[in-house]
């Protein structure tokens, strides 16, 4: 364990450098890498915060999933301070959107890379009663710190796949100890659960999935509608959270097959990542694809059959406008994304054949008639097409899905509770 720490603490010595560059380079895209850089390394310019539950949501997936504990958290400990940290761009702007730049009692920082000089500062600074690590975020620095001080550190709405379990056990010496560090664990399967203790995790629970608990946010729904209208009264469809490739494929099925969907079709395209907008709208222009830009503000006139969604925080809108939906990531092997979030929105839902980090989830939801899945491009041109056309068969879906959410709701009653019982200091 001694050389392993000690290789990860040379490795981490070696990239410090490299750590500035990488920031400054990725924020050429997304200038949001470039704000508040010496939050990274432990330096803070807000006042000093004590006594506050600590909620770590990587990025965008993490920040939306945690909104309902959140919520609850809030409700139970209103003089609590939250302290809300994410390490990607998008990320922080998704909790900006949900909770406002300086929501009430909720306070927003980047974490700071593992190194202990830095871990040791963010804590001094924020001095948590709990920490909990959303899903898969597992930093041997941070959770030793937190040992050595005595904070509760659970790895919370946890998920291990058995990619993922084969290689942690390549570095068990290293690896088995950090996650024996924890305080405990709330997995999202038994799967997860059963994976994790392999790993040497303890004092494990079962409490689902927080992605079930999301609500359609009335401010989406409302500004779902306005984009309708911009939209008009047309069959629209969303290809959302679309990853790099896919957009490709997806393309040049459609004009393979420019009679599969109904005539006046509008589809909205909306790219994963924001640094990525520009490349789609190079992809429609080479294409002679005519489209208007989501930013712009304008009503999209008939002739144009295509909307770049080229917008933050407003996904929950982009499905609330729609007739039905593809989520991406799923076209090729990239995991998936949040196939939830359009079934809260009651829209009809399309995936691909790789949504494994959604394994459990999609296999669950396609069974229950809620989402179908499509094996590439051209089928998904297709069977857009044939849904287009028939409203009683995505009225159907629609039902399955708000079902299907409302038998596996409840996780974050029961993850708070369960953190009462283990720590009862709140």
């Amino acid at each position: 364990m001694m050389l392993w720490r000690a290789c990860y603490a040379l490795l981490g010595a070696l990239l410090l450098p490299l750590l500035f560059v990488r920031l400054w380079w990725r924020g050429r895209k997304n200038p949001g890498y470039r704000k508040n850089i010496g939050e990274r390394f432990g330096r803070y310019t807000t006042p000093p915060l004590r006594d506050t539950i600590w909620i770590h949501a990587v990025s965008v997936g993490e920040t939306r999933a945690a909104a309902p504990l959140i919520a609850l958290l809030g409700q139970r400990y209103p003089d609590t301070p939250i302290v809300l940290t994410h390490m990607t761009a998008t990320g922080r702007a998704t909790g900006e959107a949900l909770f406002g730049k300086r929501g009430k009692h909720i306070s927003q920082l980047w974490l700071p890379y593992d190194y202990r000089f830095a871990v040791r500062a963010f804590l001094n600074h924020v001095q948590p009663k709990w920490a909990l690590l959303m899903e898969t975020e597992v930093w041997p620095n941070v959770i030793a710190e937190c040992a050595h001080r005595n904070i509760p550190c659970f790895l919370v709405n946890a998920r291990m796949s058995e990619h993922s379990a084969a290689h942690y056990t390549h570095f068990a010496s290293f690896t088995r100890p950090v996650f024996a560090a924890l305080t405990g664990v709330a997995a999202q399967t038994e799967g997860d659960a059963q994976r994790l203790r392999t790993l040497g995790a303890n004092n494990i629970t079962v409490t689902g999935n927080l992605k079930f608990d999301i609500d359609m946010p009335e401010n989406a729904r409302t500004l779902g509608a306005v984009l309708r209208q911009r939209f008009g009264q047309r069959p629209t469809w969303i290809a959302a959270s679309t990853r790099e490739g896919e957009e490709t494929l997806l393309l040049d099925a459609l004009l393979r097959q420019p009679n599969a969907l109904p005539p006046g079709t509008l589809t909205v395209i909306v790219p994963r990542h924001p640094e990525r907008f520009e490349s789609v709208a190079e992809q429609l222009r080479a294409r002679e694809l005519a489209f208007v830009k989501r930013s712009g503000e304008n009503e999209v006139p008939p002739e144009v059959s295509f909307v770049l969604g080229d917008s933050m925080g407003e996904m929950f809108a982009y499905y609330a406008a729609a007739d039905l939906a593809f989520v991406g990531g799923s076209l090729l092997p990239l995991g998936g994304q949040n196939l939830l979030e359009p079934l809260a929105a009651g829209t009809p839902t399309l995936i691909g054949l790789h949504a494994f980090n959604f394994k459990d989830i999609s296999a669950a939801a396609c069974a229950a008639g809620a989402v179908r899945r499509v094996n590439d491009a051209d089928a998904l041109v297709a069977q857009v097409g044939t849904l287009l056309r028939d409203n009683e068969a995505r009225q159907t879906m629609r039902a399955a899905g708000l079902r299907f959410l409302e038998e596996h709701r409840g996780s974050a009653e029961r993850l708070v509770r369960w953190l009462q019982r283990i720590h009862s200091d709140l």
